[in-house]
């Protein structure tokens, strides 16, 4: 119990005194994520939009099998990725293993499908009637899908929030395609595991703290966007 606490206290003064390495490895975690975060939404919601929209046979599997994929392990992710890029992959020549580019790679894969999802989800939940009224008014489709948008805005956005929040906290894929490697790869979830291992429990503590506020804060902007829906 005293180490937990000894340890406790020390990572908050880590945290307080902006621990330069603990800096760093937030630094780079922040990095990727974001960058994930906004190719998944680029990619994402135009393919949410698409299908929400869309009159195609076979819709209804489309949407099982994005509903499906939220639950993708993150190991099986690694896993394809690393044999698409690994010396002996097909992407090998570009020398992307262990690298952030790796990471991100993997983690779009990961929450694209949850962006892509959340915002047909979002698109459903509009009445109809807003598309109909404009379309009637003399609206082109367009026009119409942006009135639409506009209307799920907040939805879409908590979505990528959410997204946002599944890639900050993993670890399977950046440990698997990111190496770990200090100052360049090395995520706040991958160097809590390493610390762990290694038996010192203070920057892995001190990580955990920010993770912690980093996913409150999280789930405030989410639970903020998902009350403006119902506004």
């Amino acid at each position: 119990m005293s180490l937990l606490i000894d340890s406790f206290l020390s990572a908050i003064l880590l945290v307080i005194s902006l621990d330069a390495e603990m800096v760093s490895i937030v630094g780079v975690s922040l990095q990727v994520s974001i960058t994930s975060t906004l190719l998944a939404a680029i990619i994402g919601i135009p393919t949410g939009f698409t299908i929400a929209f869309g009159e195609f046979s076979g819709k209804r599997m489309v949407i099982t099998v994005l509903n499906t994929l939220l639950a993708l392990p993150t190991v099986v992710i690694g896993l394809f990725v690393y044999a698409f890029i690994s010396r002996r992959g097909i992407f090998g020549p570009f020398d992307l293993l262990y690298s952030q580019t790796a990471i991100i790679i993997g983690q779009v894969i990961l929450i694209v499908q949850v962006v892509a999802a959340f915002t047909i989800a979002a698109i459903s939940r509009i009445d109809q009637r807003y598309r109909k009224t404009a379309m009637t008014l003399g609206a082109n489709r367009r026009q119409a899908a942006w009135i639409v948008f506009r209307e799920a805005r907040f939805a879409i956005v908590a979505a990528v929030v959410a997204a946002f929040g599944r890639v900050i906290s993993e670890v399977g894929i950046s440990m698997m395609l990111g190496g770990n490697i200090k100052g360049f790869t090395r995520t706040m979830t991958t160097a809590m595991a390493l610390e762990y291992d290694k038996g010192s429990f203070t920057l892995a503590v001190a990580l955990g703290l920010v993770l912690l506020a980093l996913s409150f804060g999280m789930n405030l902007l989410f639970h903020f966007f998902q009350g403006r829906t119902r506004a």
